[in-house]
C-alpha cells in the first residue's frame, strides 16, 4: 500500500502531509504546461516516426487504434488516446521522449475523461489520431507534425473549456480546482484543498 501511495505520489495525483494523503487538485496551470510540453514532444515524436518506423510497426499502431475505436466507454477513449500517443512516441525510437510523453498523459489521466466524455468527441479523437497516422505512413513529416500540435491544442482547449464551464458542479463532487484566474475564466482563484 505505501509503495503505491508513493507512486501516485511522484506521479502528482495525491499529496501527502504528515500522516495524511488527500487528491491533488485540478491545477489548471499544470494542465496549460504540459500542453506546452506535448506541443513540444509529440511533434518532434512523429517527425521520428515518420523517419524511423517500419511498416510493420505502423501497422501495429493502427491495430491498436482501429481495436480501441469500437469499445464505446470513456475508459476506452483514454486508452486509445494514451495508446496512440505512445504507440506513436515510440516509433521515434527515442526512450526519453517517450518517457516524457508518458509521463504527461500521466498526470492528466484525471482530467482527461473530462475530454472524451460523449461518443461524438471518442470519434473526433479517433479521426484525429488517424489522420495523423496516415501522415506518417505517408512519410509527411510536416503534415504529422502539424496535426498532432493541433490535436494537442484542441484537447487542451477543449478540456480548460469544460472544467471552466463546470467548476461548480466538480468542486462540488470534491474536486478541488487551482490555477491562474484567467485560465478559470472569472477573474476568481479557487481555493486548494491542501495547500
Amino acid at each position: 500500500m505505501r509503495a503505491a501511495l508513493s507512486r501516485l505520489e511522484r506521479e502528482g495525483l495525491i499529496l501527502h502531509e504528515g500522516r495524511t494523503w488527500t487528491v491533488t487538485p485540478i491545477d489548471l496551470d499544470e494542465i496549460a504546461s504540459l500542453a506546452e510540453l506535448r506541443g513540444v514532444l509529440e511533434p518532434a515524436a512523429a517527425r521520428l516516426a515518420v523517419e524511423r518506423a517500419s511498416a510493420e510497426q505502423l501497422d501495429e499502431v493502427r491495430a491498436h487504434l482501429d481495436q480501441l475505436r469500437s469499445t464505446p466507454d470513456r475508459e476506452a477513449g483514454i486508452r486509445m488516446g494514451s495508446t496512440f500517443h505512445l504507440d506513436l512516441a515510440a516509433l521515434g525510437g527515442n526512450r526519453f521522449v517517450t518517457d516524457a510523453i508518458a509521463d504527461a498523459l500521466t498526470r492528466l489521466e484525471r482530467t482527461r475523461w473530462i475530454e472524451v466524455r460523449t461518443a461524438e468527441a471518442r470519434e473526433a479523437a479517433w479521426e484525429e489520431h488517424s489522420a495523423i497516422l496516415d501522415a506518417v505512413r505517408s512519410g509527411e513529416a510536416d503534415r504529422a507534425a502539424e496535426l498532432l500540435a493541433a490535436h494537442v491544442a484542441g484537447t487542451n482547449d477543449r478540456l480548460l473549456a469544460f472544467i471552466t464551464q463546470e467548476r461548480r458542479r466538480l468542486r462540488g463532487a470534491g474536486m478541488a480546482i487551482v490555477g491562474s484566474p484567467e485560465l478559470l475564466g472569472d477573474g476568481q482563484q479557487t481555493a486548494t484543498q491542501a495547500h
